[in-house]
């Protein structure tokens, strides 16, 4: 065992080294030599607070008990961190634009400024917090027994049956002096506090590397590796069963709530960061530090339990590990990290804690007595100094009395979910101020009184045991014997765990209350205002309030104001500033509104908001909050919000563009690849007649002995070609004639059954020569519709010899149905041959696109035929596709409407819109 005297001097060696840090962070900082002060680093190493003697001893002994339960404590902070964007970044924002001082002055300054709910929010944190200042009292105090073999079984980890509570006061004693002198050296305009802040950082640091130790040495000096500590491990140590069940979820959310809503978190994260741009670092290294130091909390909870004697104090395992293993040295650095996860968190708390009962409890009562004045003789910045130096005292002697009290009833992470459920209280109204607009101050007391009064009854004193205001009987059987006031089986809620329910029904009834009497009642002017500044923080380039609440103040008197709160030199540059020269005198013109609004805001970085518009108000006159000027925030935010409409729907559109963009491209690429192809076919086409023209052309002229015979059949050739390619440049000019809409026919009621049995008679020899049959089905007589005979007839012979040319079956069949139907003459051509090939059906009715194989030799044509026909039969006011047939082969369909017998339209629906590609 270490002896007592050597463990002393070694904590106050280390508490002097601490006091050197943080003096040399105090110097370095009023000499504006920041660096390192205001690093990112340093500023996560802050945050790291959050790791007091709870994790650091209770999480081990959580882990003993309740097997992956302690993860929670890890990870609920690792989500807020991980996804700060969300959340921390708009708290932050918000703290520096109106140099919040505390949680209690956040949220009073978001509801109106409000005094007493600031008085409310510092009563409940005091409340939470007051178990876990306790808990670290009892950490040290019991750590420090253990290491230095005070009690009666050192190895067991528990301290004899009456505490040392002379030690324990003692050490709050030294607590207190350190926060004193280094937490309220003076009334900084931002409370900020470097030195300490450089304290915590070091002390982050050694508890780090102390966690690391104890378990390097229990994994690789008292274990043969990770396998071997794991072998050791109880079958039911992890409680598998148990997790992710409602107390998960619970302690998830209260470590989550916690980070942020703490005083201490508050502090280190909101109030003493120096640059935003800090967070980006915190959110992926507090969650690795986090990770590191949770590395070997199972390893160390399984060793424990196997090696050390049974019964042992779980919360212990991180000194009696080292003693029994025999490494002293180790289990002195594992009493420091203890230390020092138990005196940052309380000088964070306590420092936290003062400025609010300073800022939101003392100061305005003493502004209430009659012979306090702030315009008397004296230094207000002494008192409030002063004040703040009992509050730290007061609030370690409490933490002292409720160690006395209930310490000795729990285990360390009992006490701190007790704390983390009192300060989870602040959460509804602290994200509807942040988000929602109509909460309001009367919402936010309401919630809150509930809430607190909920979770004290349910959770707080029956932690005690019976031994405070709650007896034992209350506890079993429900005050005056009603068992559904049972505090943890409140209105008949059996069977759940304590914790769980205590959060549920005081976070339930705080949420429910603080909503519904937000909605019975309008803001007032002054909250409508900065719920709009803290809403709409990231829209607003200020924290200026001087254009919308109007007030007068005589210069001299304001000018005494500042004085005793910033300082005669902070004043004198102020007021010069402003105007209104260094020193202002009696009789001096009154000041206007942006001046008293910016030491408004000065006073509020030192007393809080609601405390500096207290002590504003006493020498102010006919404040008054422009009707106007709100009307004009709630204008500005609506055309922010159209604003922001109009982008997403401009971008809606610019994408739709873009994407019409994608597809006029690629339609003008496939057009220009149709181009081309138009150019190569009309080239092939024409030089073929060409080819032959010139060759029999030159063997007539170079051979003039040629017989009769020969020079005829030479001659006949060259006049067929001729007329081919005389027909070909005439189809290709009236393809663009009709694709142009320049030709004019002469449209009359005619039989279309006429024209289609002159096509018949027509395409005859060409059926005769491919063998094929041409089937006719029945039709109806008489004139039905307006074209062009011989443009229709031009149709109709275009279908039928493409039917037959390409008809390639044994037994070809070409089949011709005509009929009246739904308004329309219709017309179908269906063979029995291969059909078309599906890459070509969509171009079919394209310039030069031919359908298939020819039957025989000679047939093959320009493929200009459909693209002619799809042409007239549009013009005519009809459709032309190619459809489904009821069987192999081809079925291209035509529809013209109908006519009655006076030569008007049929009533008929219109036609079905061309699905085919359109000819360009």
């Amino acid at each position: 065992m270490l002896s007592g005297n050597l463990i002393l001097a070694t904590a106050l060696l280390y508490v002097a080294v601490l006091f050197g840090v943080a003096f040399l962070g105090d110097s370095r900082a009023r000499q504006g030599q920041l660096g390192w002060l205001q690093s990112p680093v340093t500023y996560t190493l802050s945050i790291s607070i959050y790791c007091t003697s709870w994790t650091f001893y209770g999480a081990v002994g959580s882990a003993a008990r309740n097997g992956l339960e302690y993860v929670t404590i890890y990870l609920g902070p690792t989500l807020v961190f991980v996804g700060w964007w969300l959340f921390l970044r708009k708290l932050v924002r918000i703290g520096q634009r109106h140099r919040i001082t505390s949680i209690a002055d956040m949220l009073s300054s978001r509801y109106g400024k409000s005094a007493g709910l600031a008085a409310l929010v510092t009563v409940i944190v005091v409340a939470a917090s007051t178990p876990y200042i306790a808990l670290q009292l009892k950490a040290v105090t019991t750590s420090f027994q253990v290491i230095s073999g005070s009690g009666p079984a050192a190895l067991s980890g528990f301290y004899s049956a009456r505490p040392n509570f002379h030690l324990a006061f003692w050490i709050a004693a030294g607590m207190a002096v350190f926060t004193i002198l280094f937490g309220t050296r003076n009334i900084d305009a931002s409370e900020r506090h470097p030195g300490v802040v450089a304290a915590i950082a070091l002390e982050a640091v050694v508890k780090l590397v102390a966690m690391l130790a104890v378990g390097l040495l229990v994994v690789f000096g008292i274990g043969a590796g990770p396998a071997d500590v794991f072998a050791r491990m109880p079958a039911d140590m992890l409680h598998a069963q148990e997790v992710f069940g409602p107390r998960w979820v619970t302690l998830c959310f209260l470590s989550a709530t916690a980070v942020i809503c703490l005083p201490r978190q508050f502090q280190v994260t909101v109030v003493e960061i120096g640059d935003e741009r800090h967070l980006r670092t915190a959110a992926w290294l507090f969650p690795l530090y986090l990770f590191l130091i949770s590395l070997f909390i199972l390893p160390i909870a399984i060793a424990g339990l196997s090696l050390l004697p049974a019964g042992a104090n779980p919360d212990m395992f991180m000194l009696t590990l080292p003693m029994w293993a025999g490494r002293q040295e180790v289990a002195l650095l594992a009493f420091l990290g203890g230390f020092s996860a138990a005196t940052s968190m309380v000088i964070v708390a306590a420092i936290a804690l003062s400025t609010m009962i300073s800022n939101h409890i003392l100061l305005p009562l003493a502004l209430r007595l009659p012979w306090v004045s702030i315009n008397a003789s004296g230094d207000v910045r002494r008192m409030l100094i002063r004040s703040r130096r009992v509050s730290i005292c007061l609030i370690l002697l409490l933490a002292f009395v409720y160690f006395r009290l209930s310490a000795r009833f729990n285990p360390l992470a009992s006490i701190g979910l007790t704390a983390f459920a009192g300060a989870a209280q602040l959460l509804p109204c602290l994200i509807g101020g942040l988000f929602w607009r109509h909460a309001t101050a009367r919402g936010a007391v309401a919630g809150l009184a509930v809430g607190a009064a909920m979770w004290a009854y349910t959770l707080l004193l029956p932690s005690f045991q019976g031994a405070w205001l709650l007896s034992p009987t209350d506890i079993a059987e429900g005050p005056f014997g009603l068992p559904w006031l049972r505090p943890q089986q409140l209105f008949g809620m059996h069977g759940v765990d304590p914790l769980v329910h205590s959060v549920f029904w005081s976070l339930t009834f705080n949420t429910a209350v603080f909503i519904g009497v937000s909605l019975m009642r309008e803001p007032r002017p002054l909250e409508h205002l900065q719920a709009t500044l803290f809403v709409d923080v990231f829209r607003r380039g200020s924290a200026d309030t001087s254009r919308f609440v109007s007030r007068s103040a005589d210069t001299y008197d304001l000018n005494v104001l500042a004085q005793r709160l910033i300082g005669v030199d902070e004043a004198r540059r102020l007021f010069a500033a402003g105007g209104h020269g260094g020193n202002p005198a009696p009789g001096d013109p009154v000041a206007d509104d942006v001046l008293i609004t910016e030491l408004e805001r000065r006073l509020a970085g030192s007393v809080g908001a609601a405390s500096a518009r207290a002590m504003v108000s006493q020498v102010v006159t006919g404040e008054t909050i422009s009707l106007a000027g709100l009307l004009q925030i709630a204008d500005e935010t609506q055309r922010v919000r159209d604003y922001s409409r109009q982008l997403e729907t401009q971008s809606r559109e610019l994408a739709e563009t873009a994407r019409e963009l994608r597809v006029a491209n690629e339609r003008l690429k496939a057009l220009d690849s149709q181009k081309d192809d138009f150019l190569s076919q009309v080239s092939h086409e024409v030089r073929t007649p060409m080819t032959s023209i010139r060759s029999f052309s030159e063997i007539l002229l170079q051979t003039p002995g040629l017989e009769r015979a020969q020079s005829e059949r030479f001659l006949r050739i060259i006049h067929d070609e001729s007329i081919r390619m005389t027909r070909l440049l005439d189809d290709i000019l009236e393809l663009s004639v009709l694709e142009g809409g320049h030709s004019t026919w002469a449209l009359r009621a005619i039989d279309p059954d006429v024209a289609l049995e002159s096509a018949v008679n027509i395409c005859r020899g060409l059926s005769s020569s491919a063998r094929l049959e041409v089937v006719r089905t029945p039709h109806d007589k008489g004139p039905c519709v307006m074209a062009d005979p011989d443009r229709l007839s031009q149709v109709f012979i275009n279908l039928i010899s493409n039917a037959i040319r390409h008809n390639t079956d044994r037994a070809p069949r070409v089949l011709i149905t005509s009929r009246l139907d739904d308004g329309h003459y219709e017309l179908t051509v269906q063979d029995n041959g291969p059909g078309i090939a599906p890459e070509v059906q969509d171009r079919l009715f394209s310039k030069f696109t031919r359908g298939g194989v020819p039957r025989l030799p000679g047939m093959q044509g320009a493929g200009l035929g459909l693209a002619i026909s799809w042409q007239i039969v549009r013009r005519l006011g009809g459709t032309l596709e190619l459809v489904p047939g009821t069987g192999a082969g081809a079925c291209f369909r035509m529809r013209l409407a109908r006519i009655d017998a006076a030569g008007s339209a049929a009533a008929a629906a219109p036609a079905t819109p061309q699905p085919a590609t359109p000819i360009q």
